[in-house]
């Protein structure tokens, strides 16, 4: 969440920068809510004083010449009064601070000054090209048909066993799936120095308010039908990033890679890329995920942009890097770059990695700190996480760009090992 201090600052300027993901910010209403919970607070100060002022008055009124029962009776009744408007400023206090944390919690992140004005990905900036898209000589195929008619692809069987949006790999294609899974591990770990872990494909609800998809997304999660407050993970980020939640860390930067299922419901995507693989309720994806101590962010996502760009290099597959403009950069996120690999089948880029720093906005919300070690307090740290890459989408893009005139799939050769010298499905 946001720095409830730089909103008191500057509420107006806040204003104008959550204005850029077109979130409008009632910096009145805040600022009233803000000022609302600071004079029941003094009030509540002020009643704790005339209490312990009471309590003590008992004396006084004996010397005034009150009688000591009469005086008691007096004290009690102050008492009394006293300590039932305390309760009442007490509630209203802690029903107005939960106002403002209910607000801050729906307040996204502020964009960084670089990121560009927009409304929508059409206006997101090209940054950078790399690769050709390859010239065919015959009328390339998309990945649904190359897959359909090898006979290693069925989404009429995954209908069957689950229903729309899930496939069923066979043969060859599923291991080329894993041998994707297996090179980018691989890589990240032994070239681009992150450590591996494997997590919980399970999380509750404090994890996805911590990175932030709840309370705000609720509706793109699947949540277990169960007694218990459990949700199926929608990336890896969810449970490697709350690895430090509740947590001082002691030696940055932490950088983990990790590979999962994810699991998303796509509300509101009704329509959209309901062929083949692109978008479904379940894919895999090996994720990157960084902390850093605030100094470090900005060249930290430069450097996990280019460590999933090194496996699109690899793998020999074109592919274009944007920047994000405020109006399709994410909720907690105040930077992203997208990597977008080219598809023959569709004829144009689509995403296949998106590479965001958050700043301190996750960490906030984790309580997630690092020691300074020139002042020696904890203070929040930088958080930071990209798709390296998402396995389905890289297998997509394989299936199109390497397809022969008839039928077969050429593999890159950095796959060839893992597919134990295989070059041609």
């Amino acid at each position: 969440m946001l720095d409830i201090k730089r909103i008191r600052k500057n509420p107006e300027q806040v204003a104008a920068g959550l204005a850029l993901k077109g979130y409008q910010f009632d910096s009145a209403n805040f600022t009233a809510l803000d000022a609302r919970r600071k004079q029941l607070d003094i009030d509540s100060q002020q009643l704790l004083a005339e209490r312990k002022t009471a309590s003590k008055a008992i004396g006084e009124l004996v010397r005034q010449g009150m009688p000591v029962d009469d005086a008691k009776r007096s004290v009690e009744q102050s008492l009394q009064r006293i300590s039932a408007q305390l309760d009442d400023k007490v509630e209203q206090s802690r029903q107005v601070q939960e106002q403002i944390d209910q607000l801050l919690l729906s307040i996204p992140n502020l964009p960084q000054p670089d990121v560009p004005a927009g409304d929508s990905e059409a206006d997101n900036i090209e940054v950078s090209r790399w690769g050709e898209p390859r010239q065919f000589d015959f009328e390339p195929l998309d990945h649904a048909t190359l897959g359909g008619n090898n006979g290693l692809l069925d989404f009429d069987v995954a209908a069957k066993i689950t229903g729309a949006r899930f496939a069923v790999l066979k043969g060859a294609l599923a291991r080329l799936h894993r041998a994707l899974i297996q090179l980018m591990l691989d890589t990240h770990t032994g070239q681009h120095g992150y450590t591996e872990v494997n997590v919980p494909y399970i999380v509750n609800s404090s994890s996805l308010q911590g990175t932030g998809q709840l309370p705000k997304f609720e509706q793109d999660l699947f949540k277990l039908d169960t007694e218990q407050d459990l949700y199926l993970i929608p990336t890896a980020e969810v449970p490697v990033t709350n690895i430090v939640r509740d947590h001082i860390a002691e030696d940055l930067p932490l950088k983990m890679v990790c590979h999962s299922p994810c699991f998303r419901s796509e509300a509101g995507s009704h329509g959209k890329d309901t062929r083949g693989m692109i978008r479904q309720h379940q894919f895999e994806k090996v994720e990157l995920v960084q902390m850093v101590t605030p100094g470090q962010s900005d060249q930290a996502l430069e450097q996990l942009t280019a460590d999933a760009e090194a496996i699109l290099q690899t793998l020999d597959l074109p592919y274009r890097k944007v920047i994000l403009c405020g109006g399709d950069l994410g909720f907690s996120a105040q930077k992203t770059y997208d990597l977008e690999v080219w598809l023959p089948g569709q004829q144009a880029y689509r995403e296949i990695s998106s590479c965001s720093n958050f700043g301190d906005y996750q960490a906030r919300r984790l309580k997630a700190r690092w020691r300074n070690p020139e002042t020696g307090k904890p203070e929040y740290l930088h958080t930071l996480n990209g798709s390296g890459l998402a396995v389905g989408r890289t297998l997509v893009a394989i299936l199109e760009n390497c397809q022969q005139a008839d039928g077969t799939i050429e593999l890159p050769t950095a796959l060839r090992p893992y597919m134990g010298g295989v070059e041609i499905i």
